[in-house]
């Protein structure tokens, strides 16, 4: 299980969240990479800075903390790296702060 604290602190960011929102349909957002395929091995760092509007470092920040709560993979092919979301964690992050919050699980 990965650590919540860490994937709150992830879901804390506007621009992480957008990482997220981006890397959900690759293929809309990234269509003109060529390195690889945006779907089948993950979206190149360096793209994704520029949808931000960030710098290189600033979003390899975002994407290691996102990496680090389990919401992505990161590898490399050459001296590139791509991103991939991680539906199965995303999905359990969702499960479990939906019943952490759910009105049955509240005290009273």
């Amino acid at each position: 299980m990965q650590d919540r604290s860490i994937q709150i602190r992830a879901m804390s960011s506007a621009q992480r969240l957008e990482i997220l929102r981006l890397l959900k349909t690759p293929e809309t957002y990234f269509a003109t990479q060529w390195s690889a395929d945006p779907v089948e091995f993950g979206v190149c760092m360096t793209l994704i800075a520029e949808a931000l509007g960030v710098s290189q470092p600033t979003a390899s920040r975002h994407i290691d903390l996102l990496r680090q709560a389990g919401f992505i993979t990161v590898r490399r092919k050459g001296k590139w790296a791509y991103c991939r979301r991680q539906e199965a964690v995303l999905g359990d992050y969702l499960r479990w702060i939906s019943e952490t919050l759910s009105a049955d699980g509240i005290p009273a």
